[in-house]
């Protein structure tokens, strides 16, 4: 029996399988807070301590910083050139030419180091704030993509599949820190609309999700010189993390912005501070471009507004579709591959 699938089959998985997500997805409106508690514990939680980052001030690079760069180069960007607009824009982002930029977030830059001055009982001291992906609990860029190509693992991670992403940027405009980051003339708007391309892809910290899955640590923690981040069970990293703050007699971070996150922030300063010297230090810079996060505290998750809720409501049916065309692709091409693997054996 041939193991080719065909178009009316496709059109019917398509479909079911559209209207399964479309329908999930606009009736949830809180992911988290009807998620399974067994599936709870599966889930993966960070402690970022900044009374022990010292920003890696005698290196180069954060150490951080250069193992994630490491780790992840192979699936960098590498756009095709002349870049075109994207339409119906007259811009593109294009970071190519900036690929060792080690200050910000960019497709070639997945975490970095925000080193910051403030004030504690009136004397100056330097705060350096590793910065990444947050892995929310309930992620708006998940929920409101409207191409259905963000998904979560089974420790909590958020993922963009860089395959299928067609750079529409809606995950970083609901994102309150900006995370992705876009990188235009590559993914598949190359391929379905060549005259059109210039969105390409957004590219982001996935928590090293693959090492995780082999029950090993991240990147980022492994290569730390000072154990400033440390990984492990979301309800034990989070009660650490209350732990070593009221140890240093300090504050958390991420636990309740955006709904709650995977990633918890250890500061003997506050994190108001912390957030107005990084924003005066972006304003002297002139900086505006996305890519250097804030750290507003109490920060709203638009999901949980009535806005967040009707475009979530309006995107189901597209992201339901969209997931649903990816899942009868990746069918297709997997009993393709079968069939050519068969043939090659008859042969």
């Amino acid at each position: 029996m041939s193991n080719k699938i065909s178009r009316r089959t496709f059109l019917k998985r398509t479909a079911a399988a559209g209207l399964t997500t479309g329908v999930l997805l606009a009736t949830k409106k809180s992911g988290y807070a009807q998620t399974n508690h067994a599936k709870e514990e599966k889930l993966v939680g960070s402690i970022i301590d900044l009374t022990k980052c010292d920003g890696c001030v005698h290196k180069d690079t954060p150490a951080c910083v250069l193992a994630c760069k490491e780790k992840n180069k192979a699936r960098f960007p590498q756009p095709e050139k002349p870049l075109k607009n994207y339409w119906p824009q007259k811009k593109h982002e294009d970071w190519s030419e900036e690929q060792d930029r080690i200050d910000r977030l960019t497709p070639y830059n997945w975490t970095y180091v925000e080193n910051v001055e403030v004030k504690k009982n009136g004397v100056k001291k330097t705060v350096s704030v590793p910065r990444r992906c947050m892995h929310c609990l309930d992620a708006p860029c998940q929920k409101l993509c409207p191409f259905g190509v963000i998904s979560k693992s089974e420790h909590g991670a958020v993922q963009i599949d860089e395959f299928f992403c067609m750079g529409g940027a809606k995950c970083r405009s609901v994102c309150p820190w900006e995370i992705p980051q876009r990188q235009a003339g590559v993914g598949l708007y190359m391929h379905i609309a060549p005259d059109l391309a210039g969105g390409g892809v957004m590219y982001k910290c996935d928590m090293c999700a693959d090492l995780l899955e082999k029950g090993k640590k991240p990147a980022c923690e492994t290569a730390c010189p000072n154990g400033a981040i440390e990984f492990g069970p979301y309800e034990e990293i989070r009660k650490k993390a209350y732990a070593r703050a009221e140890e240093v007699g300090g504050y958390v971070y991420g636990d309740k912005e955006n709904s709650g996150t995977l990633t918890f922030y250890v500061s003997d300063v506050s994190f108001k501070d912390i957030n107005e010297a990084i924003l005066e230090k972006k304003k002297a810079e002139n900086d505006t471009r996305p890519g250097r996060p804030h750290m507003e505290p109490e920060v709203e998750n638009m999901l949980e507004t009535a806005h967040g809720y009707m475009l979530a409501t309006l995107v189901a049916p597209i992201a339901g579709a969209a997931a649903a065309g990816i899942t009868a692709y990746k069918i297709m091409k997997g009993e393709k591959q079968q069939e050519e693997k068969v043939d090659e054996q008859d042969e």
